[in-house]
């Protein structure tokens, strides 16, 4: 009994060990600073699949224009990559307008795709610097069947509003209380869920479950999941810009910022559409689970965009 105990106490003081040295390994790699003088571009991505395919695609088009690149793919939150961006650690990696706005303004207010942009220029600073957003946008959308979206004729938010005590709604805990949620939908559209016909799902697959079963009416997702297309589940128009503009942009370091890289990330930039974001997460994330590479070289190609841009 002695023997064992003690392998399980030196088991646990390894195991603590081990933790120890990854969580300085973690923090070392979110205190390091890069070079900004370096013609290399590092280009890096969030932790989710979205992100990664729209590195790749940043990755292999400054390649094909003659760049230096290096990837830092999956490099976690906001929290993490935003840092590593300021310290030149990453020189590059794509970003949301409207959360990075919120992000760096916790008080900015701009809802419409315009006001993002001109607030998010004046809160960038002078370490960040982005090149055009592309008109494709990852943002909330509320969401039904389309079923429910026939029998009550629907097509915008306000159209659902009228049904607002029947209506069980399904969306991320904190939908429920953050302006562009469940405070909003009822500001702008009088679209009222009350807390009883509020269904909190962390889990956007179980948001889409409870919706295809019927278990609720309606469902905060975003609006490039494949899962809209695969389910024919209808996008209800948001005309009074409740959900802040999410438009995908190329993030840099400022030193990192050259005329030649915006040139080619502007001809990228201006052909990711929503209905090309949603095409590729299909691709990478759907059934087809193809690499995020192969599906980057194939969109650019598809695109004229797999030779050097004048």
């Amino acid at each position: 009994m002695v023997v064992r105990m003690g392998r399980i106490l030196a088991a646990a003081v390894a195991l603590a060990a081990a933790m120890v040295v990854a969580s300085c390994a973690d923090s070392e790699q979110q205190m390091a600073h890069g070079d900004c003088a370096s013609d290399e571009l590092i280009i890096g991505s969030a932790d989710f699949p979205e992100s990664e395919t729209v590195a790749t695609i940043y990755t292999e088009v400054l390649r094909i224009n003659g760049f230096k690149v290096a990837t830092k793919f999956d490099f976690g939150n906001r929290e993490a990559y935003l840092p590593a961006v300021r310290r030149c650690v990453i020189s590059l990696v794509p970003e949301y307008t409207g959360n990075l706005l919120r992000y760096l303004n916790k008080d900015a207010t701009a809802t419409t795709p315009a006001e993002v942009d001109t607030a998010l220029s004046s809160a960038l600073g002078e370490d960040l610097a982005i090149a055009t957003p592309a008109p494709g946008q990852n943002s909330d959308a509320v969401v039904v069947t389309r079923a429910t979206a026939q029998r009550w004729n629907l097509t915008t938010i306000a159209d659902l509003a009228p049904h607002s005590a029947e209506a069980t709604f399904a969306a991320k805990p904190e939908f429920a209380d953050r302006p562009g949620g469940l405070p909003g939908l009822r500001e702008n559209y009088g679209l009222d869920i009350s807390a009883q016909n509020f269904v909190a799902i962390a889990d956007e697959p179980e948001t889409v479950r409870a919706l295809t079963d019927g278990r609720v009416t309606a469902a905060d997702i975003y609006t490039t999941s494949p899962a809209i297309i695969q389910n024919d589940l209808v996008v209800l128009t948001d005309p009074k810009n409740n959900f802040a503009a999410q438009n995908v942009v190329p993030l840099f370091h400022a030193a990192k910022k050259t005329d030649k890289a915006v040139a080619v990330l502007d001809a990228v930039s201006a052909e990711l559409t929503t209905a090309e974001l949603i095409s590729l997460n299909t691709a990478v994330s759907g059934a087809a689970k193809i690499e995020p590479k192969a599906a980057a070289l194939a969109w650019l190609t598809a695109r004229g965009l797999d030779t050097p841009i004048a």
